[in-house]
C-alpha cells in the first residue's frame, strides 16, 4: 500500500483511511454529508496526490498525445487543459485523461491512480518517435481545493489572479512561496476551485498554509467519500464504474471529446459505430420510490426484463435523493423514461434524469 506526502496529516486529523488504487487514503474526517456540504456551500481540500503525472516532451510530443487521445490537442494554447480519453484497439477506454499544454514542445498528461503503470505502458507502445517521457506520479502532490469560496480562500498565498481564471486553464507560478507550483483552475465536483500541483516534500508546508490562509473561509479537509457523491451530482464519469475497457466513450456520451478531424487509435471503428448509432448508452436516473441504487444493480423494465445495469449511485446529499448513473438499452434512455432498480429482489420504480442531476 503506498502512501501520499500527507498520508500522516490525515491519520492525525482523525481521518477514516481506506485502501484506494493501491494507496492508503482518507474517505471522511467528520461525515460524507457535513463534508461535501462543505464543498457546495463553502471549501473543502481533497488530498488527490495518488493521481498519475507524465510529461512528454519533444518535437513529436503533440503527435503523440493526438494519436493515443480522442480530443482534439491541436486546439491547445499554453496554460489550456483538455478532458480526453485514451481509447483502446477494441472499441472502449483505456482510462479518462487531462492533457495540460506547459509549452509547444511539452505536455502534462494526469491520469488515473489505478491506472498509471496501465496508461504508461499504453502511451509508451505509440511512442516510436522517441518523445521523452518522465512518470513524475511518485514525486508530486496534488491538492483539489474546491468550492465556491476557493478563490478568496487561496487569493493571499499566490500573485495569480485567481478569480480571473477561466474554467479548464492554469498558469504555473508561485504559491505559499513556493516557486514552480501549478494552479489549475479544474476539479471533479462541480463546484468550482482549483487543483495545485507541487513537489511531495513541499506538502505538509503547503497543506498548512492552505489552511491558515482558509481558516477565515471555514476551510476544511475532504475525503474521497465526498469527492464520489460530488462527481455524481454533476453526472461526472469515474473510471472503473461508469466507463472502462468495454465502454466506448460514444456509447459513455463522451462524443464531444471524440474528435473525427484526426487518426487516432481505433478511430475508423469508433466512426463506423457514431454512424450506425449506439445500442445502450449511459444515463443519469433519479429513484422515483425509496431505495439506493449501488454499482452492478441490475435495470429493468416493467415486465422486470434486465434492459441494463447501474454503474454508479448514492444519496445525493444536496437532493435529498437517490441518484445513479447506468447503461441501458437505447429505447430506454429518453429522459422522464420510468425504469426500474433491481434492489435485493424488488423492481424499485426510477426515471431517467438528464445530468449534471444538481444545478
Amino acid at each position: 500500500m503506498k502512501n501520499t506526502a500527507l498520508t500522516q496529516v490525515h491519520t492525525d486529523l482523525g481521518a477514516k483511511m481506506v485502501p484506494f488504487a493501491g494507496y492508503n487514503m482518507p474517505v471522511q474526517y467528520v461525515g460524507i454529508n457535513a463534508e461535501h456540504d462543505t464543498v457546495r456551500k463553502g471549501v473543502g481540500v481533497f488530498d488527490v496526490s495518488h493521481m498519475g503525472e507524465f510529461i512528454l516532451k519533444g518535437e513529436k510530443a503533440l503527435n503523440l498525445i493526438q494519436r493515443v487521445t480522442s480530443n482534439d490537442a491541436s486546439k491547445l494554447y499554453d496554460g489550456k487543459v483538455q478532458y480526453s480519453c485514451l481509447p483502446n484497439e477494441d472499441g472502449g477506454i483505456v482510462d479518462d485523461l487531462l492533457v495540460y499544454r506547459i509549452d509547444e514542445k511539452t505536455y502534462m498528461l494526469v491520469v488515473n491512480a489505478s491506472n498509471i503503470e496501465k496508461d504508461w505502458n499504453w502511451i509508451a507502445k505509440y511512442n516510436t518517435d522517441g518523445v521523452d517521457m518522465k512518470d513524475i506520479s511518485d514525486r508530486t502532490s496534488l491538492l483539489a481545493v474546491q468550492g465556491p469560496k476557493a478563490a478568496d480562500a487561496l487569493q493571499s498565498l499566490t500573485d495569480i489572479d485567481l478569480a480571473s481564471m477561466e474554467y479548464y486553464t492554469f498558469k504555473k507560478g508561485t504559491f505559499a512561496g513556493i516557486e514552480n507550483v501549478i494552479v489549475s483552475a479544474t476539479g471533479y465536483t462541480g463546484a468550482g476551485g482549483f487543483e495545485i500541483y507541487f513537489d511531495n516534500e513541499h506538502a505538509e508546508f503547503i497543506w498548512n498554509e492552505v489552511f491558515k490562509a482558509g481558516e477565515p473561509f471555514g476551510i476544511k479537509p475532504i475525503g474521497l467519500a465526498a469527492r464520489d457523491t460530488l462527481r455524481l451530482e454533476m453526472g461526472f464519469c469515474l473510471y472503473g464504474n461508469d466507463i472502462d475497457d468495454t465502454t466506448s466513450p460514444l456509447e459513455a456520451g463522451l462524443g464531444w471529446v471524440t474528435k473525427f478531424n484526426k487518426d487516432f487509435t481505433n478511430s475508423a471503428a469508433l466512426q463506423e459505430q457514431k454512424a450506425a448509432g449506439v445500442t445502450r448508452k449511459l444515463i443519469g436516473f433519479e429513484m422515483i420510490d425509496r431505495g439506493i441504487p449501488r454499482h452492478d444493480y441490475q435495470i429493468v423494465d416493467a415486465d422486470g426484463n434486465v434492459i441494463g445495469k447501474v454503474t454508479s449511485g448514492t444519496q445525493s446529499p444536496s437532493l435529498q435523493k437517490a441518484i445513479g448513473l447506468g447503461y441501458v438499452k437505447n429505447e430506454f434512455a429518453k429522459e422522464g423514461t420510468e425504469i426500474y432498480i433491481l434492489i435485493r429482489d424488488n423492481k424499485v420504480k426510477a426515471k431517467v434524469a438528464k445530468p449534471p442531476f444538481y444545478k
